[in-house]
């Protein structure tokens, strides 16, 4: 029974010496791809190197981009403070929608003093 014992022992540390084996193989395996996936990274994004240029034209067009939007909100507020309201109708308009004056002045001037206009614009 001794050298059954024996067999099996041996059965068991030859099983066990091939795995050892393998896994340090495996393991260097899946490093090497790792590698070669960070290559692959590196070498597509060297391919869409940006060009400072590029930057340049980007930054220059959103400058531009915001610069008009601020003159179209200038131009509108100046357009807004030419049109002539009662202090009557911005009265009636704080105290029935319970409102700021200068809501009401703001509303009554994008609705040209048009008090109804302004009233249903603000009950919607």
């Amino acid at each position: 029974m001794a050298s059954k014992a024996n067999h099996t022992e041996e059965a068991v540390d030859g099983e066990e010496e091939p795995k050892e084996e393998e896994q340090p193989a495996e393991k260097t395996k899946k490093h090497d791809s790792g590698a070669a996936d960070l290559e692959k990274v590196t070498d597509y994004e060297e391919e869409k190197e940006i060009l400072s240029e590029d930057i340049k034209n980007a930054m220059t067009k959103i400058g531009n981009q915001l610069s008009e939007e601020r003159q179209q909100k200038l131009d509108k507020e100046k357009e807004l403070a030419k049109v002539v309201i009662k202090k009557e109708d911005v009265e009636l308009i704080m105290r029935e929608m319970e409102i700021t004056k200068m809501c009401a002045e703001r509303c009554l001037r994008e609705h040209q003093g048009n008090i109804v206009q302004a009233l249903v614009e603000l009950t919607n």
